[in-house]
């Protein structure tokens, strides 16, 4: 576990502030819930927030050097425990989390903090947020939870409410241009990889940045021809299907997000001149349609390492997708 990367991202250096205070006061929250979009750092600052726990140094923690912290680098603490969805699944199921209940119930194997940090918590089903329920509410004083849950209305609020809520939100765009090009400076400009990711260093950082222009040029002529209703949904799902369709539903997602946020519907792209354009008077009639394509853009995206028919998930979007741009 690299828990120190957390220290490399300056936007999240106040919320670290934060809790290294609570922890010199012997008071980190039992329960903590990171709410973040894609490439914020919050895998990182979990981790971080483990170390901080796990740590077995008085001061300067997580330092690096205690056998905890070693214990943990190795990927080998025992009082560390991970839930995320397994392969092909699209829910933590309840065993899982049946499973980490009984290991947190056990004794610290060091005498400390025991950890546990739950990936992707908004897939939990309503069995296993029925099931977790009992731990976050009457959490042994030895423990420490952590959820990463993206930005949705997915996690059941029985769950969120009794944890303390911890937002990332992308730095201001200067300090996230500044940060990529510490980190890349033979790239000769991170504008649009950074319109791209909605703002988010860590997503921009993994874009193609030779393919971004195209995609553009490409996506505004996917959405003329939805709208015109002038397209084979079925052979487009397949053509996408056989492309790197995330990056096209990252595209959706910002362009329809900027959309709905501008006055007038209409939108510049940073990769061209041309105006991406939604007229006003279809925008209004628009909203909850672009709202669920927008959410359904999400979903698919969260969805996509799992065992889904894309074919089948692409064509239901992109049919969506003509219903909310068609008029």
């Amino acid at each position: 576990m690299d828990y120190l990367s957390a220290d490399s991202l300056p936007w999240v250096s106040e919320i670290q502030q934060r809790l290294r205070a609570a922890r010199t006061a012997r008071r980190l929250p039992p329960a903590l819930l990171l709410i973040s979009p894609v490439g914020l750092g919050a895998e990182q600052l979990a981790s971080w927030i483990t170390a901080l726990a796990l740590c077995e140094s008085q001061s300067g923690a997580p330092c690096g050097a205690c056998p905890s912290c070693v214990l943990l680098r190795a990927d080998n603490h025992p009082d560390f425990y991970l839930v995320r969805l397994l392969e092909d699944a699209q829910q933590i199921k309840v065993d899982q989390i049946r499973e980490l209940i009984e290991a947190l119930s056990l004794s610290s194997y060091r005498g400390g903090f025991k950890v546990a940090v739950v990936e992707a918590a908004e897939t939990m089903n309503a069995n296993s947020a029925n099931a977790f329920l009992k731990t976050l509410e009457e959490p042994a004083g030895d423990t420490v939870l952590i959820l990463i849950a993206r930005p949705s209305h997915r996690l059941p609020a029985t769950v969120a409410s009794r944890c303390q809520r911890v937002s990332l939100r992308a730095p201001p765009r200067t300090e996230a241009l500044a940060w990529l090009k510490a980190r890349a400076p033979d790239v000769n400009s991170w504008d649009a990889a950074l319109e791209l990711a909605g703002g988010a260093p860590l997503l921009a950082l993994n874009l193609p940045q030779e393919d971004i222009a195209q995609l553009d040029r490409e996506m505004r002529e996917t959405l003329k021809r939805l709208a015109a209703d002038a397209v084979d949904i079925t052979s487009l799902a397949d053509a996408w299907a056989k492309s790197d369709w995330q990056l096209k539903l990252l595209w959706l997602e910002n362009w329809i997000t900027r959309c709905v946020q501008a006055d007038l519907g209409s939108v510049s792209s940073l990769q061209s001149a041309e105006h991406v354009r939604l007229p006003a008077a279809l925008l209004k009639a628009k909203i909850r349609p672009l709202f669920e394509l927008l959410d359904s853009s999400r979903e698919l995206r969260r969805l996509a390492s799992t065992g889904l028919n894309q074919q089948l998930a692409l064509e239901s979007l992109l049919l969506g997708g003509r219903a909310a741009l068609g008029k």
